[in-house]
């Protein structure tokens, strides 16, 4: 261990995989997913609903409360809670299915993920609690009730927090060794008067048994009687574990197997199944419970009544040694203790010294919620098309459904979720911006989440890349190579070690993707790309992933645009690898040409181009080309027409110097293909030397796409570049066909549309990815043109600024979404403040943000992508230290930041 390492970076150094084969890999929702869907019909919301969560065994996935699991998912530890009034055991997250929702589905609860470290030695997460009733059915039918033109109805709005009448429970887990786990559960009663509480930790096996596939079945048995008494757990793929349990009153027993009378009307395989539990603390049926104490679901039992304020320590441990149970607890508090230290000493260590307290915490609950996120997630494609040998066989229509071409994806690993309740399942482009946060803090996970994506299981023959569970087939943003070459420079930047093994090994598959996207994206041979949805759901006038009620096909500037960006990143690796084997050069060649002939395609010049670049609005559109072969453009200003920003990339001189072959070809082109040789800029200022500019818009089009871009009647939003335009809140887009209006308006809020099923909105809500790619491509931007280029900011203010303040500014606009206002408030929380104080610095990381006022929207705890916010607030505190130093430039201090091609031969 290095002198000035943390102990917890010499455990995520030294031991990190072996320290992370437990952690919070326990889904928040197994239920209403596609794994678990056997229904013709594919409606996965109405084949496994909530109310069958509690009695059905699931084939995949496992769910709990701020639980924890091993990496495969085979054994199980969760909360589990009853107030005294619930109809239910509280033994996993509510929430509302997407034919439920007024907005799609939506999780209704309260809870807050609050700490983590890399290898989860330590973790912490709080879940709060009713002790009135939970309003399950006023939840649905409120909603049911509110069209897409309402606000949702929260839990917070039913009144059940009034006179904070609910208990804290907070969730903390700390790891003595790798297999030596202890839990510790604090219950707070934040009511005025006393309340009554049953506590049942509870460890389980994933069912892996009924199904046919093996015959591998665990056991779950108790040690010992009375106070004494702990749980044996033994299986066979794991080995043996010991459960103990401080003081519970009981322990009880069950086999984790569907309640098959409950749900279906027909005899039980055994007597003791899965909702046991919920019948034996709410209906009072003892005989519910294994007598004989052995199963394979166990649960502590503690039954309490807390005085007002009062708190409550429940103790838990699972360990691989024997101790007595007594001695289980001896240095638990010492450990705990231990743990939490290290956590703070290793944020100290990460964390710029800049940062305020308050930027601290945000960052420190950002980078929380993405390792809570991860999840173990299983879904072997063939099997669940084939159905299993001891289970009816699947209807027939599932041959001819849904993920039928993706037979060879095997799904079992740990991923990377956007949200572990509302998305728990992974989405690749997704996944390519939680990877950077990621590897602030673990590198080798970022850096094996991409990898995973495009190995032989996962990636398709073809080189298509799964997109999500939904659909495997639909297409993404091919935003993979970016990440893959962001996480190489964070990870270079961090350990002063260049992994060129992996850019090398993630470069050649990313060419069999690039190739799939050029054989099926472009269909004229044009360099223009389709490309469908491409991940920005309802932006478009109508789907654009299905079939135009026009007819023909839709020229998408984004995709185009994409493209350009693939280009650019795949030519910035091969030059990267070049520095060490020249074979790379002709490769980096490739790449540089396609760029050319995508930017001649983007701007006019390429023969038949078409006009995706309006010069009458002085901005992009996607176009339709019609069967009469017209071109009709779609003139929505949004995002779509903004994404050329992205694909931007300069070479440094050293870098051609090292490279002849490469520098050989790009001279070529510029003195033999006139045509092209503006579209490779060269600004002759004192400081750049022959640093070159490879960009889709240059000069004259960049300024009229940053003067829509910071416009505040526009794009610019207090908190962000919004998804639409404002301009389309009066002068909404109109396109009919066969008679019916396609309208487009500016919706800064929740979706009012049900296209993509309208859980979630790209007509005018601010939304993290794209700002982060802008205020990037800004800074490449800056870093070849300087101070000499200044833009109006905002537009019609009178004010200039260089590209570097103004990507500052955005930077300043995404942070100030939670971070307090002069009045106390954090704009992601709304109008009004939270409605507890308690709750004040506990943040949420929302799918997306108001565009107007910045209030979080979508899924609540979507940390995936907005987890950028923790790269935003560490490029801000490693700046202004860097400033504070020394006397760099601006043009210097972006060279390793933000991943600019320069030498570098390590």
């Amino acid at each position: 261990m290095k002198d000035d390492m943390t102990q917890e970076q010499a455990r995520l150094a030294l031991h990190g995989t072996v320290w992370q084969r437990w952690g919070p890999y326990l889904s928040e929702r197994a239920w209403g997913t596609v794994r678990e869907d056997y229904s013709p019909d594919g409606n996965a919301w109405n084949d496994f609903p909530h109310d069958a969560a509690r009695s059905r065994a699931y084939r995949w996935n496992e769910d709990g409360l701020a639980g924890i699991s091993d990496d495969k998912g085979y054994m199980c530890l969760a909360l589990a809670l009853w107030n005294g009034h619930d109809p239910i055991l509280k033994e996993r997250l509510f929430g509302l299915t997407g034919p439920q929702g007024n907005h799609g589905e939506d999780v209704k609860e309260v809870y807050f993920y609050l700490d983590s470290t890399p290898t989860h030695s330590y973790m912490r997460m709080l879940y709060v609690y009713p002790q009135a009733a939970f309003p399950y059915e006023q939840l649905v039918r409120e909603n049911a009730r509110r069209g897409r033109q309402n606000d949702e109805f929260e839990l917070a709005d039913s009144g059940i927090f009034a006179e904070q009448r609910y208990f804290d429970v907070l969730v903390e887990y700390a790891k003595q060794t790798p297999e030596d786990i202890l839990m510790r559960i604090t219950v707070t009663n934040r009511g005025p008067q006393s309340a009554s509480l049953h506590l049942l930790p509870t460890l389980w096996f994933r069912n892996i048994w009924s199904w046919g596939q093996n015959e591998i079945r665990p056991q779950l048995r108790q040690a010992c009687d009375g106070a004494q008494a702990y749980v044996e757990a033994c299986h066979p793929l794991l080995g043996t574990y010991y459960f103990y349990s401080e003081a519970a009153d009981d322990l009880l027993f069950t086999q984790n197997e569907t309640n098959f009378q409950r749900l279906f009307g027909i005899p039980n395989v055994t007597p003791y199944v899965k909702d046991a539990f919920h019948e034996y603390v709410i209906q009072g049926r003892h005989d519910a419970v294994n007598p004989e104490r052995t199963g394979t679901k166990v649960a502590a039992l503690y039954q309490r009544m807390l005085e007002a304020g009062a708190t409550l320590i429940v103790r838990q441990r699972l360990s691989r040694t024997t101790d007595a149970p007594y001695e289980a607890f001896q240095d638990f508090d010492k450990i705990f203790a231990e743990r939490q230290r290290e956590a703070d000493a290793y944020y100290a260590a990460l964390q710029p010294t800049t940062l305020n307290t308050e930027e601290r915490r945000v960052q420190r609950q950002a980078l929380a919620g993405m390792l809570w996120s991860k999840q173990f997630y299983h879904y072997i494609v063939e099997q669940w098309l084939n159905g299993d040998p001891a289970q009816p066989a699947p209807p027939v229509q599932r041959k001819r459904g849904r993920n039928r071409e993706w037979r060879h994806l095997y799904n079992e690993r740990v991923m990377s979720m956007p949200d572990k309740w509302e998305y728990p399942w992974y989405a690749s482009w997704d996944l390519a911006f939680h990877c950077l946060p990621l590897s602030m803090i673990d590198s080798a996970f970022a850096k094996s989440q991409l990898d995973l994506l495009m190995r032989e299981w996962y990636m398709h023959p073809n080189g298509q890349i799964p997109a999500y569970e939904w659909a495997f087939g639909d297409v993404n943003p091919p935003v993979l190579a970016w990440a893959a070459w962001r996480v190489y420079k964070i990870d270079l930047a961090r350990t002063g070690q260049a992994d060129r093994a992996f850019l090398e090994s993630i470069f050649h598959k990313l060419l069999l993707n690039f190739t799939w996207w050029v054989n099926r994206k472009d269909s004229e041979g044009k360099n223009v790309f389709q490309g469908g949805f491409l991940g920005l759901d309802n932006i478009g006038v109508f789907d654009r992933s299905a079939p135009l009620p026009t007819g023909g096909t839709l020229e998408q500037c984004d995709g185009t645009s994409w493209m350009g960006m693939f280009c650019l990143n795949m030519m910035t690796i091969a030059l990267e690898l070049a520095l060490t084997n020249h074979a790379y050069e002709n490769i980096a060649v490739k790449f540089f040409e396609h760029f050319l002939a995508i930017a001649a395609a983007m701007n006019n010049i390429a023969e038949e181009g078409i006009e995706l670049w309006s010069r009458e609005d002085e901005f992009f559109y996607d176009v339709l080309h019609l069967p009469d072969d017209s071109h009709l453009p779609l003139r929505i200003r949004s995002l779509v027409g903004l994404i050329p920003l992205c694909a931007v990339e300069t070479i440094e001189p050293e870098v051609l110097d090292a490279l002849p072959t490469f520098k050989g070809h790009l001279e070529w082109f510029l003195t033999h293909r006139p045509d092209l040789t503006r579209l490779v800029s060269h600004w002759h200022v004192a400081d750049s030397g022959a640093r070159r500019l490879l960009a889709l818009v240059r000069g004259h089009r960049l300024k009229c796409l940053l003067k829509r871009m910071l416009d505040p009647d526009e794009f610019l939003s207090p908190y962000g570049i919004r998804s639409l335009s404002k301009y389309h809140a009066a002068h909404p887009y109109v396109l009919h066909v066969n008679g019916q209006a396609h309208t487009v308006a500016y919706e800064p809020a929740e979706s009012r549309t049900e296209l993509f099923g309208g859980n979630s909105n790209w007509r005018g809500p601010i939304w993290f990815p794209i700002n982060y790619l802008l205020i990037e491509s800004l800074h490449k931007f800056y870093y070849y043109y300087g101070d000499d280029f200044k833009v109006e900011y905002p537009t019609r203010s009178g004010h200039y600024a260089t590209l570097m303040e103004v990507a500052d500014a955005l930077s300043q606009r995404l942070l100030h979404l939670f971070l307090t206002d002069a009045t106390g408030r954090r704009p992601f929380q709304g109008e009004q403040k939270p409605c507890d104080p308690y709750w004040q610095d506990h943040l949420l990381f929302h799918e997306y943000f108001h565009g107007e006022n910045g209030k979080g929207l979508g899924a609540s705890h979507q940390t995936g992508w907005t987890g950028l916010v923790a790269m935003l607030l560490q490029q801000q505190g490693m700046h202004d230290e860097t400033r504070e130093t020394t006397n760099i430039s601006h043009t210097e201090l972006l060279r390793a930041p933000t991943g600019h091609h320069r030498l570098d031969r390590r």
